[in-house]
């Protein structure tokens, strides 16, 4: 059973930062595109963040704020994300990809003051 499960949401102030964790179970987690997708009240799923053995995607929109890193010992992925604004919060999942795809229960950011 393929679970992925994410930890570290939370409220921050604009500005500040947070790191998302997503620990992966059941999957071969060394061969599976990671990532994280984003979805705020009233608008559609978008993806925020990918990363595979060639390299790294960003969403325009978080480009130079966020950065997303994967442990293979740990089976986890990370999102770390800094100079956050109110336009990032939003529900997160974490992401995996090959011929199937899962995604985790979510992840609640909220930015504001």
């Amino acid at each position: 059973q393929v679970q992925l499960v994410e930890s570290g949401g939370g409220l921050v102030q604009p500005g500040g930062s947070l790191r998302l964790s997503c620990k992966a179970s059941g999957i071969i987690f060394s061969i599976y595109t990671m990532g994280w997708y984003r979805q705020a009240p009233g608008k559609q799923r978008e993806l925020v963040a990918s990363i595979t053995g060639l390299g790294y995607t960003y969403a325009d929109s978080v480009k130079g704020r966020f950065t997303i890193s994967r442990d293979s010992a740990k089976n986890t992925v990370y999102l770390q994300m800094n100079s956050l604004k109110p336009e990032d919060t939003a529900v997160y999942y974490c992401h995996a990809v090959l011929r199937d795809e899962y995604f985790g229960q979510g992840t609640q950011v909220t930015v504001s003051s």
